[in-house]
């Protein structure tokens, strides 16, 4: 189940963070704070349909200042709005106290597993790509839609999904499967850096091969996974 954290009762609690990216002048990467939020929570959202949960509830760690909140809050709005999903509540703190000299900001979702029923023989495709610091920003187009996902999975076309984070594919693969010797074969470097989850691991039945790619088009990729 990916870093999603099972508190009991079905209840789903998964997380991200962001450091040094922001608008601070001495953030490593420029960018604006609604969209560095944005893009921490874009990873906590996938990380609960990995775990075949739905938020119910949105919790953000701002360490950038006080003034940084109504963008963070806003980053997280939009992409539920994006996702086509309604805004669960947002609540959290800001660090007051002391100023850091870089930007900071964690968001963590609370929601509920779903009952879903077991498929066998799926087939394994990325669809996205890995992009990581600047190439999140100005190659966004390439990134793996999160309202297309879901509706995806609304629809039953995708079974699972296995968002991929800093260690790349191949790392993503041997944590899926539980084999650390597992090897794939893709279309993207195996080991790059897929940031905020930009590219992501889907598991679709065979019947379900041609409604997933109409919807997701050609960005969806079949990967070859074995030992």
């Amino acid at each position: 189940m990916r870093n999603a954290i099972d508190i009991g009762n079905g209840f789903i609690v998964t997380t991200d963070n962001s450091g040094g990216i922001g608008e601070k002048e001495r953030d490593v990467v420029a960018a604006p704070d609604r969209i560095t939020a944005h893009y921490a929570a874009r990873v906590a959202l996938l990380e609960q349909w990995a775990a075949h949960a739905e938020p119910m509830t949105v919790l953000l760690h701002n360490f950038t200042g006080d003034g940084s909140w109504i963008s963070y809050v806003e980053g997280v709005k939009d992409l539920f709005h994006e996702a086509g999903l309604e805004v669960p509540p947002i609540r959290g703190s800001s660090e007051t106290n002391m100023e850091l000299l870089q930007s900071a900001v964690a968001v963590t979702m609370v929601g509920k597993r779903k009952r879903v029923e077991a498929a066998e023989d799926l087939e394994w495709y990325t669809y996205g790509t890995p992009l990581v610091g600047q190439d999140v920003l100005e190659r966004s187009k390439e990134i793996a839609s999160v309202r297309l996902l879901w509706k995806a999975i609304e629809a039953g076309v995708v079974h699972r999904i296995w968002p991929v984070g800093s260690r790349g594919v191949l790392e993503e693969v041997r944590m899926m499967t539980g084999n650390s010797e597992a090897q794939v074969e893709t279309t993207h470097p195996s080991g790059k850096s897929a940031g905020p989850a930009t590219i992501v691991i889907l598991g679709i039945q065979a019947g379900k091969r041609e409604e997933a790619a109409e919807l997701l088009g050609p960005s969806m990729k079949k990967i070859r996974i074995f030992s």
